[in-house]
């Protein structure tokens, strides 16, 4: 099995150094002196982390201090930056060490929403600020909103066209994602109305929820995912992708006034939900045989990430085992498909699954702190000879004679209160 090298990932310019909160001699007569000291503790606290790289500790440092002294654009600013850096970290992390040691809390999308929940506070304090547009540019970036990101740092350098952080933002999106930054001349605006309010593109499979709101299909299940309420006006929806048709009228009306970009939407979805038509994601924990049904707790950032994307697709994974003498993936995995995907409020999901087929694994890589793998499916032949029909029949004796042996062992040592070990 051979590894190819990580898909591209970004480089963030311009939040390298978070700003230090003023000292009391600087301050506004807005706090009593006290606490003042209290923000500014908890922010150099912060700081300290954030330089360090103990981007969770800086978070909470953050967010005690926001706590105490809400839509302080030091503060904003520094936690933005630091879910961003969270968020990078996580996109970068190897599968191998997150296998070696797995975390728990929030995935990568949620990091970005919440980066730039605190940037668009941030613009709307200083709107003439090029480290607002930097940082929301940065966190667009993290959610893979190129286009978006793109416009944020144009708007940016109307303002300081000499701007080395929105530049090098600007260089690294075209050169990770030239094609997003292609502009079509020649063609009249489409209206926002077409633009789906979650993801901010148009929108793709259309799904309009029983108060009136619509949003690409996917959009909508992803928000869902967190708690059965629209998007857009928090009522309390009782939908599922079963009984949620798309809005035949108006994915013809798309279809036909903005052919070109729905085919670069459509593209786009089937990229990220069809990894090939012999490729799948990797769920890296035991040994399991086709035919075989099991639950699973989802907790890992990166796998509640996987599962999100798998549940757009075919529903279907790769569970595989780890040699214990490489520390790698063993070479033949096994397809499972998830029957029943229950998302829990936190982001965790609980999973049924049932096993298929076996495959073979001819070269996997990371991506997004996941793995994922080309194979060759594996193809059971028929023994053809007496002696190979003999052999099989032989060993088949053999394991079911095993299998009863072990059994039979195991109720001997429940009956005796578990106190014997079972060899």
């Amino acid at each position: 099995m051979s590894n190819e090298d990580s898909l591209p990932a970004f480089t963030f310019f311009g939040l390298d150094e978070v700003e230090n909160y003023g000292l009391i001699s600087e301050a506004d007569n807005s706090l009593p002196i006290d606490i003042h000291n209290q923000v500014f503790q908890l922010v150099e606290k912060g700081n300290e982390s954030f330089k360090e790289s103990r981007f969770e500790e800086a978070v909470s440092s953050y967010s005690k201090a926001n706590s105490i002294k809400p839509l302080n654009p030091i503060v904003l600013g520094n936690r933005s930056a630091a879910y961003i850096r969270l968020g990078q970290y996580l996109k970068q992390r190897s599968a191998s060490i997150s296998e070696s040691s797995p975390l728990n809390g929030v995935d990568m999308s949620m990091l970005g929403e919440l980066a730039l929940k605190d940037a668009d506070k941030l613009m709307n304090l200083q709107s003439s600020s090029v480290k607002s547009y930097t940082t929301k540019a940065c966190a667009l970036m993290l959610l893979e909103r190129y286009e978006v990101a793109r416009d944020t740092i144009l708007s940016g350098l109307q303002i300081d066209p000499f701007s080395d952080p929105l530049r090098s933002n600007l260089q690294e999106l075209e050169k990770v994602m030239p094609t997003s930054m292609r502009k079509t001349h020649g063609k009249a605006e489409r209206s926002d109305d077409f633009d789906c309010t979650v993801c901010l593109k148009l929108l793709y499979e259309p799904a309009t929820t029983p108060c009136g709101h619509t949003f690409c299909r996917s959009c909508l299940f992803q928000s869902m995912d967190r708690g059965n309420k629209c998007p857009l006006c928090r009522t309390v929806i009782y939908m599922t992708p079963r009984t949620c048709a798309v809005s035949v009228t108006l994915n013809n009306i798309i279809q036909k006034n903005f052919p070109e970009e729905y085919a670069e939407r459509k593209a786009e979805q089937d990229t990220l939900v069809h990894l090939g038509n012999e490729s799948m994601p990797l769920f890296v924990m035991d040994v399991i045989i086709p035919c075989q049904k099991l639950s699973l707790h989802i907790f890992e950032p990166r796998y509640r990430l996987m599962v999100r994307r798998i549940m757009e697709g075919n529903h279907r994974m790769g569970m595989v085992a780890l040699d214990t003498a490489t520390g790698s993936p063993v070479d033949v995995a096994c397809e499972v498909e998830i029957t029943e995907c229950d998302p829990l409020p936190d982001g965790r999901f609980v999973l049924e699954l049932e096993s298929h087929r076996r495959c073979r694994i001819v070269k996997a890589w990371d991506q997004d702190g996941y793995r994922v793998a080309e194979v060759d499916w594996v193809t059971d032949i028929p023994p053809q000879s007496d002696q190979e029909k003999a052999d099989l029949q032989e060993l088949t004796t053999s394991a079911a004679s095993f299998a009863r042996s072990w059994l039979d062992r195991a109720k001997e040592a429940a009956r005796q209160g578990g106190k014997e070990l079972i060899h």
